[in-house]
C-alpha cells in the first residue's frame, strides 16, 4: 500500500489519455449464452477474450426485491460490468435443514435480475462473510454442534460448511445461473479474509485452506474460484486483495491475474461513532492507480450499502444504516459527486481496455513523485496513465500526451418532512424482570449467547431476597452500591422495579462494561432485575464465535457497614430469555393488549408504543426520524426496520468540516457528525407501506417521546458542478477530437437524477475564481458578471444541460488568472 499520499486531482485522479488509433466500442456484457470463463496472468477470460471488469457490491438482503431492479440499473449506468454479493448462511438456514429463499432472501431472483440487466455476477459463498453481519453470517445453531470449532481443520465444521456450500452451488446449477450454463455468475469465492487471522489457528489453518480449495473446485461450477486476503491460496484458486489501496498487490503466481475484490468506498457506521466518508478524489485515484499498475478486475465494497433490517447487524454496535458512503446511498439514490465521478473514470478505463489486456505497461518517471505507465500494442493502440503520488501539492504535467489539471462536481441531498400519523398512540407495558412461565433458575451467572441462542437481544437476570430489619448493613449512614460486571453489550439495572442505572460497551473491541449505581436497602423484599442485551454479535477475528456476552460477574453489593461487600454471583438467579411482548406478537400491532388513554406515558423505560400513519406523498424514499426516542427497535406493518439508538452520541472530537483528500485514507480521516447522535433517520422501504392505515410499533428500552417523531422523504436537492478550464474535455468528445486533431474545451454538465425533474433555478454561477463546495459556493475576486445569465439560459427548464468552461463562453474577467466555473442548480 502506498505510504505516501495521493494527490492527483479530481475527475479521474489519474489522467487517462488515449492516443493513436482508438475505437470507442467496448465489448458489451452478455449473459444469455453459455460462456467459458478462465484466467491467465493478465485477466479473466470470457470465451477466450481477456476482460477489464469493474464490479460493485450490492447485498440483496440489505435492500428489498422492489429496489433491486433500480439498484442494478443504476449500477450499470454507472459503468459496472459485475455485481458482487455475499451469500448469508444464517439468513437462508436459520434452523438447521430449514431453508429460506423468499423475499429479501430470494438470492435466485436477485441473480436473475442481474443477468437480465446484462451484467455478470460474482457469488461470494464464504460461507463466512464478515460483512458487519450478525455472527459473520454463521447461524447460531452451528455453535451448539458437539465438538465443533469454526474455520479450522475440524470435521464437524467442515461437514456443515461443505453441506451448505454444496446446497448453494446445486441451487445455482438447478437455475442454470453459472456462465458455463448461460447464466451471469462468472466467479465464486470460498472462505473470506482468512489470511488476516489464520495465524491464530496454527498449523491447522493451512490444511483447512487446502481442504476448502479442494472442496470448492470439486463442485464443478465451470467458473474460477477466488480467496481474498489469502496469500497461500492453492492453485487453481486466485488470491485477491481487499483494502483501501491494492495497486501494490501481487498475486501468488505469475499465472494469476491481479484482482481487487474489496475496494472500500467508505466505511461502516457504528452506534456511538462519527459518520465516515471517503473522498471520491481518493477513491478514484486508488481505482485508476490499480489499473495503471496492471490490475484488470476491481470491485467497490460497497456500491450500494443499504440497511441492516431487523437484528442483522454484527459488530457489536454496528448501526442500522449500512450506507457506507457508497456511490448509491442507503435509500437507492445516486450519491454525487461520487457516482458520476466514478462513472467518468470507468468510461476512461474502458477506452483503455484493448491496450490494458494486450500487454504489460512500461513505466517512466516524469519528475519527483510523477510517473507514467504506458500500455502500447503492436497495432498502435496506446493508453497512458499519469500519476502524481506526492503528498502535498498538485502538479501540472506537460508532455506529448497531456496537459491537464482536474477538478470535481458534486450533488447535495436534502430531506423534506411529510407524511402524517392518522391516529393517536397506544401502549403496552413490558414487565420488569420475570414474567414468562418458561423462566429457569440456576445457581451462578450464565453467559448470554449460550443461554439465548440469539433468539432475542434480551436476557433478564433476576434475584429476589428478604431483608430483615435486624441486618447490620441497614445501619444509618451506609450508602450501598450495586456493582455489576458484564461482557457486554449493554445493561439496564432495575432495583425493586425501578430503573436504577444503565451502562454500555464502547465498541466491538471494548464490549465489556461495569455498572455501579446506588441502591436503597430497607426491610422487606429486595429485588434485582438486570436486563442484559446484545447489539449484534461479533463478526470478525480469530475465534470470534467464542466471544461471549452478558453478565458473568461478579455482581456485588458494596459499601455496606464497615465497608463490607456481599458477592451475589453464586446465588440462585432466575433467567428469562427475551421479552413478554416479543412472545405476545406485539410487533405486528394486532394484539388486543394495547392501552388507549388520554395520557400517554412518555420518557419511561420498557414501553411498547403503537400508532397508524399515512404514507408520505410521492415516490421518494421514506425515513423515520427517531431523534426523540432512546433505544429500541421499530416495526412497520410487522417488518422490522432495525434497532434504533439516537441517544448514543458520537465523540466530540475527530471530525473535520472539509476533508483534504491528499494523503492516504483511513476510516477515521474524514468523519462528520461529532458530538451528535450517530443515527437519527431510519429507512422505511416504500414497498413496505400502503397509502394509509400503516402500523408503526416501537419497543423503547430506556424512555422516549414517540409523539415527537416524524417522517422525512429523501430526494436529490442541489445539483452542483465545479470545473476548471484545465479540466479534460468530456469523454464523449475524445474520439472525434483525436480524429480531427483538435483539443476541445472542458464542459460542465448538469443532469437531474430523477426522470420527472427539470432544472428550475440556478442558485449560484460564477466563472473566475469561485470558492467553497456545493451549498456554500462563494464568488472569488475574479468573477464574470454574465455567468449567471448564461448558465440560466442554457439550463432552465431542461433535464440536463452543458456549458463550455472557457473565455469564449463568458469572456475573460481576469487575464492570466487560472479560472473555473462553479454552478449550483435546483431540480424540481
Amino acid at each position: 500500500m502506498m505510504k505516501k499520499v495521493v494527490i492527483i486531482v479530481v475527475l479521474m485522479l489519474l489522467s487517462i489519455i488515449i492516443t493513436t488509433t482508438l475505437s470507442m466500442s467496448v465489448s458489451s456484457t452478455t449473459t444469455d449464452t453459455v460462456a467459458a470463463v478462465t484466467y491467465d496472468e493478465r485477466a479473466l477470460l470470457i470465451n477466450g477474450k481477456r476482460r477489464v471488469l469493474i464490479s460493485g457490491s450490492i447485498h440483496y438482503p440489505r435492500s428489498t426485491p422492489e429496489m433491486w431492479p433500480d439498484l442494478i440499473q443504476k449500477s450499470k449506468e454507472g459503468g459496472l460490468d459485475v455485481i458482487e454479493t455475499y451469500v448469508f448462511w444464517n439468513l437462508h438456514e436459520p434452523v438447521r435443514n430449514q431453508f429460506d429463499f423468499q423475499g429479501r432472501s430470494d438470492l435466485v431472483k436477485f441473480i436473475k435480475l442481474v443477468g437480465e440487466a446484462g451484467l455478470y455476477l460474482h457469488l461470494r459463498i464464504g460461507p463466512y462473510v464478515c460483512a458487519e453481519w450478525n455472527y459473520g453470517g454463521f447461524p447460531l445453531w452451528l455453535h451448539f454442534i458437539p465438538g465443533i470449532q469454526f474455520r479450522t481443520d475440524n470435521q464437524p465444521f467442515k461437514m456443515e460448511m461443505q453441506r451448505f456450500t454444496t446446497k448453494i452451488v446445486q441451487l445455482m446449477k438447478q437455475e442454470k445461473l453459472y456462465a458455463s450454463q448461460g447464466g451471469p455468475i462468472i466467479l465464486s469465492q470460498i472462505e473470506n479474509e482468512y489470511g488476516n487471522i489464520q495465524s491464530g489457528y496454527g498449523s491447522a489453518a493451512k490444511s483447512y485452506i487446502n481442504w476448502s480449495a479442494s472442496m470448492a473446485t470439486s463442485l464443478d461450477t465451470g467458473v474460477p474460484w477466488v480467496m481474498c486476503q489469502q496469500a497461500d491460496a492453492p492453485d487453481p484458486i486466485i488470491n485477491t486483495c481487499n483494502g483501501f489501496y491494492c495497486d501494490q498487490f501481487t498475486p501468488n503466481s505469475n499465472k494469476k491475474p491481479k484482482m481487487w475484490t474489496e475496494n472500500w468506498s467508505g466505511w461502516f457506521l457504528s452506534f456511538g461513532g462519527a459518520v465516515p466518508h471517503r473522498p471520491v478524489e481518493d477513491l478514484a485515484f486508488a481505482v485508476a492507480r490499480f489499473f495503471q499498475r496492471g490490475g484488470t478486475f476491481q470491485n467497490y465494497y460497497m456500491y450500494h450499502g443499504g440497511t441492516n433490517f431487523g437484528r442483522s447487524t454484527g459488530g457489536p454496535f454496528i448501526a442500522t444504516s449500512y450506507d457506507y458512503d457508497a456511490p448509491i446511498d442507503e435509500y437507492g439514490l445516486v450519491r454525487q459527486p461520487k457516482w458520476g465521478h466514478l462513472k467518468d473514470l470507468h468510461k476512461a478505463i474502458k477506452l483503455c481496455e484493448e491496450a490494458l489486456i494486450a500487454t504489460d505497461p512500461t513505466s517512466t518517471s516524469l519528475g519527483s513523485n510523477l510517473e507514467a505507465h504506458v500500455y502500447k500494442t503492436n497495432s498502435g493502440v496506446c493508453a497512458a496513465f499519469l500519476a502524481n503520488v506526492g503528498t502535498q501539492s498538485d502538479a501540472t504535467v506537460n508532455s506529448q500526451v497531456v496537459n491537464a489539471k482536474l477538478t470535481s462536481h458534486s450533488l447535495e441531498e436534502t430531506s423534506d418532512s411529510s407524511g402524517a400519523f392518522s391516529s393517536g398512540w397506544s401502549w403496552v407495558d413490558e414487565p420488569v424482570g420475570i414474567s414468562k412461565s418458561n423462566a429457569i433458575t440456576k445457581p451462578g451467572l450464565l453467559e448470554q449467547i449460550n443461554t439465548t441462542a440469539d433468539v432475542s437481544d434480551y436476557l433478564w437476570y433476576s434475584l429476589s431476597t428478604q431483608i430483615q430489619g435486624t441486618e447490620p448493613f441497614l445501619k444509618e449512614g451506609t450508602k450501598p452500591v450495586i456493582h455489576v460486571e458484564s461482557l457486554g453489550h449493554a445493561l439496564h439495572a432495575f432495583i425493586n422495579g425501578k430503573l436504577a442505572g444503565s451502562a454500555t460497551g464502547e465498541s466491538s473491541s471494548k464490549r465489556s462494561l461495569t455498572l455501579e449505581t446506588p441502591v436503597t436497602l430497607a426491610p422487606g423484599k429486595f429485588t434485582i432485575d438486570l436486563m442484559s442485551l446484545t447489539v449484534g454479535l461479533q463478526n470478525y477475528g480469530a475465534f470470534f464465535d467464542t466471544v461471549g456476552a452478558g453478565i458473568t460477574g461478579p455482581v456485588k453489593l458494596k459499601g455496606l457497614q464497615n465497608g463490607s461487600t456481599i458477592d451475589l454471583s453464586s446465588y440462585q438467579w432466575t433467567y428469562q430469555i427475551g421479552l413478554k411482548g416479543e412472545d405476545s406478537g406485539l410487533s405486528d400491532g394486532s394484539s388486543t393488549q394495547w392501552i388507549v388513554l388520554p395520557s400517554l406515558p412518555k420518557k419511561q423505560p420498557l414501553k411498547w408504543y403503537k400508532t397508524t400513519f399515512d404514507a408520505p406523498r410521492g415516490n421518494d424514499p421514506i425515513a423515520l426520524d427517531l431523534t426523540t426516542m432512546g433505544k429500541g427497535e421499530a416495526w412497520v406493518n410487522g417488518q422490522s426496520i432495525g434497532r434504533y439508538w439516537p441517544t448514543y452520541i458520537s465523540p466530540q472530537s475527530g471530525c473535520t468540516e472539509s476533508c483534504n483528500y491528499k494523503g492516504s485514507y483511513s476510516s477515521t480521516k474524514c468523519q462528520t457528525n461529532c458530538g451528535k447522535s450517530s443515527q437519527t433517520l431510519y429507512h422505511i422501504p416504500r414497498s413496505w407501506v400502503k397509502p394509509s392505515g400503516n402500523v408503526l410499533v416501537l419497543f423503547e428500552e430506556i424512555g422516549g417521546d414517540p409523539t415527537q417523531i416524524s417522517f422525512a422523504t429523501r430526494s436529490a436537492g442541489s445539483l452542483c458542478s465545479h470545473v476548471s478550464e484545465s479540466h479534460p474535455p468530456p469523454l464523449y468528445t475524445w474520439e472525434s477530437d483525436v480524429k480531427l486533431g483538435r483539443r476541445s474545451e472542458p464542459t460542465i454538465t448538469l443532469e437531474c437524477s430523477s426522470p420527472d425533474q427539470v432544472i428550475s433555478s440556478i442558485k449560484f454561477a460564477s466563472f473566475g475564481t469561485p470558492r467553497g463546495t456545493c451549498g456554500s459556493f462563494k464568488h472569488g475576486r475574479c468573477n464574470s458578471l454574465s455567468a449567471h445569465s448564461i448558465v440560466q439560459e442554457a439550463c432552465i427548464g431542461s433535464k440536463s444541460c452543458s456549458v463550455r468552461v472557457s473565455n469564449s463562453t463568458f469572456g475573460d474577467p481576469c487575464n492570466g488568472v487560472p479560472k473555473s466555473l462553479a454552478v449550483e442548480a435546483i431540480c424540481t
